[in-house]
């Protein structure tokens, strides 16, 4: 059984006589699917790099996911300068109006001195939640995480162990080694009244941690700027989260936009590759007069024909059949909805052209 079975598992015995909480139910799934994500997402940068070493040719979504368990997901080195999430004028920054953090998937309330650290990943998950994952140098990443509510932190942290982080942490400030050999470092504290932080990263570099937390500016807001725009949803959905991962810029780029129709999610997520050579040759759905493939499962619609890119509409693990079936899920039709109306920007590795 996975982490994320387990967590579900408990979450339904806890309301076994009661009514499922299907709020918390999404917000655990998509944290714990962040770090899947996330972990495949940096493996894929990494064998994108490799596959420019070795000269190799044709490589494929599934051919990088085949690699995701063996390389970790730090891996990936910077081979440019990054994409800075644009100023949103007019909006407060966390300091200002913390009442406002994770209220908006497109907006950011906190930025990062870019003469100190470097944008790896930013994300509004929608849920009172604001993620930024930096680096330092050429440290191991730091992932900072900002919530209006302590309770979120009471759980797993991205690359760690969840056996290795504290259930409650203290938001004293304190720099804490977690996790022995298998674990890192990690910050909690409160940047101000109404606002929950939380530093962490793999290894033991504490200057890097808090060279990292110093870098963070909570005066300002950014956009969540992405190559991918949905113009086109089902009745009764919205956009509820935005994820823009550019930790191998420009050889690889990855967005994930969460649609929601209460309480279910759809994952639309655009995975960018300067080494895949392809996509997929046969299609077996058209979506918007273009060729389109549905995934043997029924979950997960891939919109075909774009360049070095994967573009997919996904419903999630088959699991998630049993504990939302109750509820009223997504469908097919749904997702091509979605696909049909989703924008690209022509130049991918230009983020001039982002929205």
């Amino acid at each position: 059984m996975t982490d994320l079975d387990q967590r579900i598992t408990s979450v339904l015995r806890e309301h076994a006589e009661g009514e499922t909480d299907t709020h918390r139910l999404l917000r655990n799934s998509r944290a714990l699917g962040r770090r899947r994500q996330v972990r495949r997402r940096t493996a894929t940068g990494a064998a994108l790099a490799l596959v420019g070493v070795l000269g190799f040719v044709g490589v494929s979504g599934t051919d990088l996911d085949g690699l995701s368990g063996r390389l970790p997901w730090s891996a990936a080195t910077p081979a440019a300068p990054a994409p800075v999430p644009p100023r949103a004028d007019g909006v407060p920054g966390a300091a200002q109006r913390p009442d406002l953090v994770g209220t908006d998937p497109q907006v950011l309330h906190l930025g990062v001195d870019t003469s100190r650290a470097r944008y790896l990943r930013w994300a509004s998950d929608g849920l009172g939640g604001e993620q930024i994952r930096l680096s330092v140098g050429s440290r191991q990443p730091v992932l900072i995480e900002v919530n209006r509510s302590a309770q979120p932190f009471e759980g797993g942290i991205e690359g760690f162990p969840i056996s290795a982080v504290p259930v409650r942490p203290a938001f004293d400030g304190e720099i804490r080694q977690v996790g022995g050999t298998t674990g890192g470092l990690v910050k909690a504290w409160r940047p101000a009244p109404g606002l929950y932080a939380r530093a962490s990263m793999l290894g033991g570099d504490r200057r890097a941690l808090a060279t990292a937390v110093d870098a963070l500016r909570w005066n300002e807001a950014r956009r969540c700027a992405a190559p991918l725009r949905l113009t086109t949803l089902p009745e009764g959905a919205k956009v509820t989260g935005c994820s823009v991962d550019v930790t191998a810029f420009p050889g690889s780029l990855t967005v994930q936009l969460t649609v929601v129709r209460d309480p279910t999610p759809m994952w639309v997520q655009l995975l960018y590759g300067a080494q895949i050579s392809g996509g997929r040759a046969e299609s077996n759905r058209t979506v918007g007069g273009r060729p389109a493939f549905l995934y043997p499962a029924g979950t997960k619609l891939e919109l075909l024909g774009i360049p070095k890119a994967h573009l997919t509409a996904d419903l999630g693990p088959e699991w998630a059949e049993g504990y939302l079936k109750d509820k009223p899920r997504f469908t097919e039709a749904d997702m091509a909805t979605v696909l049909a109306g989703a924008q690209v920007a022509k130049d991918l590795t230009d983020p001039e052209t982002w929205k």
